[in-house]
């Protein structure tokens, strides 16, 4: 994928990030759920991130330090989120519609992160490296909550069995999460190489 191409798609992806987060935030408000709410204002801060990456005018080592710092920081209340899942708020039930569109959106979320990882993996370009690593932080935390809706939504399990599932993938995602970042402050000392 080119470069004006990714950067083009990056623009792009923010509506429906938008549309996603009000979703989970005005669910969350309505039902009182602070795991919808959180993980609504997660999204809204990965867009913000995504946009100030775009926009920046900053060079390279900047935007790679800023994107990676926030994205360890925001790892840090998804590990609230995994604690809170496990001792009270196990997820929400939902209809198959809104099921379905959630599972879409989580798949494609993790495709185009993947894609985008396999064509950009050799790249030295700061935003692209930033993007990429947002983009698969998104979708690693939407499979997240796409899991905790499909186990309550969809009978088979028990009510143990569905708290120690979630506990043990948000568990991992908040490592994945915390390593997408640490990978971009790491990533900066190469990039500053390559600029100088």
């Amino acid at each position: 994928m080119c470069p004006g191409r990714m950067l083009t798609s990056a623009h792009l992806s923010p509506i429906f990030n938008a549309a996603f987060s009000a979703y989970h935030i005005a669910f969350g408000i309505a039902n009182r759920s602070w795991w919808l709410f959180t993980i609504g204002v997660y999204y809204v801060l990965l867009s913000a991130v995504r946009f100030f990456v775009l926009r920046s005018k900053a060079e390279g080592r900047s935007i790679l330090r800023f994107a990676g710092i926030i994205l360890m920081v925001l790892s840090l209340p998804l590990v609230g989120t995994v604690i809170l899942s496990f001792v009270k708020d196990r997820g929400t039930k939902h209809h198959l519609i809104v099921m379905l569109a959630i599972a879409v959106y989580a798949f494609t979320k993790i495709t185009v992160a993947s894609i985008r990882w396999a064509k950009a993996r050799n790249s030295a370009e700061a935003k692209r490296i930033a993007l990429r690593n947002i983009s698969f932080a998104n979708a690693f935390v939407s499979i997240f909550a796409l899991q905790r809706s499909m186990l309550v939504t969809f009978e088979g399990m028990a009510e143990t069995e569905i708290r120690t599932m979630n506990a043990a993938t948000g568990s991992a995602v908040c490592v994945i999460v915390f390593l997408l970042g640490f990978h971009l402050v790491y990533k900066k000392a190469a990039v500053g190489k390559t600029e100088q």
